[in-house]
Formats: structure tokens, C-alpha cells, sequence
């Protein structure tokens, strides 16, 4: 995949380089508040080679996002296709971003969002985008109504990737934006 660009991000696939900041945004307590569980430097790895596979495979994924005028990589933003959800057809767009905490509250996972919005909506040629997160993120969910997303109270679901053992975390809202809206929104 050609990488995106916005003011300040590039938006690109993962590289060799990246290894040891993939596993920290996949171990990091502070980071993974609101996932019941952490991945060691393996597993970490065979997540980051999984996201590569689904970008060289569909052209878009979970990529790397990175400060373009210093290179300093500072977590993911990016589509990715859905699977086994409640209430969410199998193959449904969502949008997703992590970052690492020294880069929250700067607006780059609003900006990254809304470049993928803009490629999913264009070259994509998608209908909808959709976003989740347990129902407490209100980090995540900020973004979402930040870029343009609409919350489906009807479409609230219990995640059963979730073990019982996490019943906090179990709860999972949904927003919803669609091509139009998207395209009403940046008239």
C-alpha cells in the first residue's frame, strides 16, 4: 500500500524497525486499559506480520502511524475488516487507532482517523464505516464523535473475545458513519 499522509502523520505499513514499539502498544498497562489482556514479544509479532498481511492483502489495515517530520512512530491508526461480532456483518469496515500515551490529547488519532475516512469513503468506495470500544473508553468514543460518527445505542454489544473473568470490559458501544454523512460533513 502507498502510505497516507496527513499534516503531520504518515500512515504506512509495519517494518522491522517497529517491533519493539508494536509490543509495548500491545503489553503496556496503561495503554491496554481496556483489553483483558497483555502479548509478550511473540505474540506482539505475529500480530504486527498478521496487519501486514491484511494490508499487502486488502490495502488497508491496522498501520503504523508516525510523525511525519521526525519519523517517531507513535502507535496505529487504520480499517480493518470485522469478524464474529454481534450485530455487525462479517466483513463490515471498522476504524481503530492506539496510541502510546505521550501522544494522547494531540489530535493525531483524530487526524489519522479522518485520512482513512477520507480513503475508505474515496478509493475504497465503502458505504459505512463502523467503530466499538468498551463501553467506559471515552477517550476512544471522543474520537469517534470527533470525526463524524454517530452512536447506535440499538447496536451495543457484549464482546466475546471478552473472557468472563473482564465482565467490565465485556461492554462494547458501536458507532456508525456512512459514506454520505461523511461526504455531507466535508462539503
Amino acid at each position: 500500500m502507498k502510505p497516507l499522509e496527513t499534516s503531520r502523520l504518515t500512515l504506512r505499513a509495519w517494518e522491522e524497525r517497529d517491533r519493539p514499539f508494536f509490543h509495548r502498544l500491545n503489553s503496556d498497562e496503561t495503554i491496554m486499559e481496556f483489553f483483558p489482556f497483555r502479548r509478550n514479544r511473540a505474540e506482539a509479532d505475529g500480530v504486527m506480520d498478521l496487519m501486514n498481511e491484511e494490508i499487502a492483502r486488502s490495502g488497508f489495515g491496522f498501520t503504523a502511524a508516525e510523525i511525519r517530520e521526525t519519523g517517531e512512530l507513535i502507535g496505529f491508526v487504520g480499517l480493518h475488516e470485522t469478524a464474529g461480532l454481534p450485530g455487525i456483518s462479517s466483513g463490515t469496515v471498522e476504524i481503530g487507532w492506539r496510541l502510546a500515551p505521550e501522544f494522547w490529547g494531540k489530535g493525531f488519532a483524530t487526524e489519522g482517523a479522518r485520512a482513512w475516512l477520507d480513503h475508505g469513503f474515496g478509493p475504497l468506495g465503502l458505504e459505512e464505516i463502523v467503530s466499538f470500544a468498551v463501553a467506559g473508553n471515552e477517550r476512544s468514543t471522543a474520537v469517534m464523535e470527533r470525526i463524524g460518527m454517530t452512536r447506535d445505542d440499538a447496536g451495543e454489544f457484549d464482546h466475546p473475545s471478552v473472557p468472563e473473568t473482564h465482565p467490565h470490559l465485556k461492554r462494547h458501544v458501536l458507532y456508525r458513519l456512512t459514506r454520505l454523512k461523511w461526504q455531507e460533513l466535508n462539503r
